[in-house]
């Protein structure tokens, strides 16, 4: 085997790029791949740093140094050097997508309200961008006073009035706006040693070798493509093939043609792209693939599916995909990224545990899936240094083994809080437990239990479905609706619990059909009756009303993580592109087939 190659003893990612640059200066460091296939541009180690440095001294001249840098950038290295080129100028980084062209409207009040609360000073970004910078900057206010820069225009010169800023492990790195999943985005503070932090930890559990390559298609404005994709092979000195997100969803298969050619040994993404190559790929594409070397293919940021691990793991066995590559991970940008982590000898273990004891916080094993029985994935056990509790969220004190709450963390690798938010800092990050005093806690608002060392995450906190006194987790509705027809497209479709007009609570369900399999009042009601029955079925629970979307109706995150709360606030409001909806009517007996139907012609 490999040396496991030992991690860089530096307080900064301004040394850690400085220590790469001087020891490895022509080592190959990115490399895109237009349309996620033909090598484009590429960059080493030691042009990354001259590239940055430009950057750096670009704002360095305008006495930048502590204020906020807007980073708007299409997919390429440019980001790449704009990021490292705020930390070599004290800046700290704000990663965001550029408006979608097609789409401007959906993503300028999102821009505004970030640009607005970090209260950026810079944009950087490419020239054909900042040719836009007029308009962007009427629609969107806070963009107003800030300076742009495309630093695509930026050639080697520009580096020479460079200075080493003093940046130690408490300064701030970058600003992560949370996605927006259960409240309005806030700027999570990262500051530098949370960051190497949690790529030591990174780099532990993936044991990185000399022999490591990445390849990554993930958007590098979120969390897991910016520490993941670019952070973590320059912490591990190793060679990292991008693509852009957009190359992977229109053909999953670039995705495996690039680890497979590459010989990649570290990708992954959210539990939907292992569905989507297993959907996308026909058994002929998938011949003469060689995924043989990879070793760490992570999954994490959305609920990680049993079945989709053993759907992956039988399309692609012949391949050379082994069953241990699996690396389950739990993380939060509040927590930099990783909390914890399958490992190198790990394999993915699955709870089944009783739906009815879960409902009441319990943890109770099951014979199986058909003594109440639902398989749950175990995420690992904490990274080093790392301390996680689980906390009942009302008494603010630990649960007894074998019991379900709040998963709360503590460690080296908690960010710094919320930008300019002292009240949601405390809040969140400032939690302590009631009866013994320990902390400072993050509370992660998500909910678990402990198994053994393994972490095994169960929902989030405020998206539990509660009928009559009964926890329901929206994500085990979803399954069981996403299951019920084929029409059903899959990973689209939200639960969650809306405001009854008469008071109270009524459970609703939206889910995205696609239009050529439901037409007319009659295939509508197919696809509703076989979701209620399902949901009754296993769940015990009548539904309130179920709505079918066309494609792309069901409110995600930029990172496709499913918005429950936007789809509720859609449902009340009646904003929904609705192709057929069923409401339950006021008095209706729960056991009746329903009458009250809209289709629309």
């Amino acid at each position: 085997m490999t040396r496991v190659v030992a991690a860089p003893d530096v307080r900064s990612l301004v040394e850690l790029l400085r220590l790469r640059a001087q020891g490895r200066k022509a080592s190959r460091a990115f490399v895109f791949l237009t349309d996620g296939e033909v090598e484009g541009e590429s960059l080493s180690y030691g042009a990354l740093d001259r590239r940055s440095r430009a950057v750096a001294a670009t704002l360095q001249a305008d006495r930048a140094a502590g204020e906020r840098a807007l980073l708007l950038y299409p997919p390429g290295l440019d980001f790449v050097a704009a990021f490292f080129g705020c930390l070599y100028a004290g800046v700290v980084a704000v990663p965001i997508p550029p408006p979608h062209p097609a789409r401007p409207g959906r993503s300028l009040p999102r821009l505004g309200a970030i640009a607005r609360d970090a209260e950026v000073r810079f944009v950087l970004t490419t020239a054909a961008i900042a040719a836009l910078a007029p308009a962007l900057a009427r629609e969107t206010p806070g963009l107003a006073t800030a300076r742009w820069v495309a630093t695509d225009g930026l050639g080697e010169t520009d580096a020479q009035g460079w200075r080493e800023p003093i940046v130690g492990p408490d300064a701030l790195a970058f600003l992560q706006y949370t996605s927006g999943s259960t409240a309005s985005p806030k700027g999570v503070m990262v500051s530098h040693g949370n960051l190497l932090h949690n790529l030591a930890c990174i780099h532990g559990c993936a044991e990185n070798d000399a022999d490591t390559v990445s390849v990554s298609w993930l958007p590098v404005y979120h969390d897991m493509g910016l520490i993941e994709g670019l952070l973590a092979p320059v912490f591990g000195g190793y060679p990292a093939y991008l693509m852009a997100p957009t190359a992977f969803l229109q053909k999953p298969l670039r995705w495996l043609r690039a680890i497979a050619g590459y010989g990649a040994t570290n990708s992954g993404g959210p539990n939907f792209a292992y569905d989507l190559c297993v959907r996308r790929t026909t058994p002929e594409e998938r011949e003469g693939l060689d995924l043989s070397r990879w070793r760490v293919a992570y999954n994490g940021a959305e609920p990680i599916r049993p079945d989709t691990l053993e759907r992956f793991h039988r399309a692609f066995r012949l391949c050379g995909f082994r069953w241990r590559a699996f690396y389950p991970v739990y993380g939060l940008a509040e927590g930099t990224l990783v909390v914890s982590s399958g490992r190198r000898a790990y394999e993915p273990v699955f709870h089944t545990v009783r739906a009815a004891a879960l409902a009441e916080d319990r943890v109770v094993q099951a014979r199986g899936p058909d003594d109440d029985g639902l398989r749950l994935v175990a995420c690992g056990p904490p990274s080093f240094g790392t301390t996680v509790a689980i906390v009942d969220p009302d008494r603010c004190v630990r649960r007894a083994p074998g019991r379900v709450g709040e998963i709360w963390v503590r460690g080296p690798s908690v960010a710094h809080g919320y930008w300019n938010r002292p009240d949601a800092t405390a809040a969140t990050f400032h939690a302590y437990l009631e009866d013994t005093g320990e902390g400072p806690f993050l509370r992660t608002g998500d909910l678990g239990f402990l198994a053994g060392d393994d972490l095994v995450v169960t929902g989030r906190l405020k998206d539990v479905v509660i009928v009559r006194g009964r926890k329901l987790y929206p994500q085990d509705l979803e399954l069981t609706a996403e299951r019920s027809h084929p029409a059903i497209r899959p990973g689209c479709v939200a639960a969650f619990a809306a405001a009854a007009s008469g008071g109270g609570e009524r459970v609703v369900l939206l889910a995205e059909v696609d239009p050529h399999d439901v037409t007319g009042p009659d295939g509508v009601l197919a696809v509703v009756g076989a979701i209620r029955e399902a949901v009754t079925d296993q769940h015990e629970l009548a539904l309130d009303a179920v709505a079918l979307l066309a494609p792309g109706g069901v409110p995600k995150t930029t990172s496709g993580k499913l918005q429950r709360h936007a789809g509720r606030a859609a449902f009340a409001a009646g904003t929904l592109d609705v192709l057929g909806q069923w409401v339950r009517l006021v008095g209706e007996p729960e056991v009746t087939i329903a009458d009250a139907l809209a289709v629309r012609r």
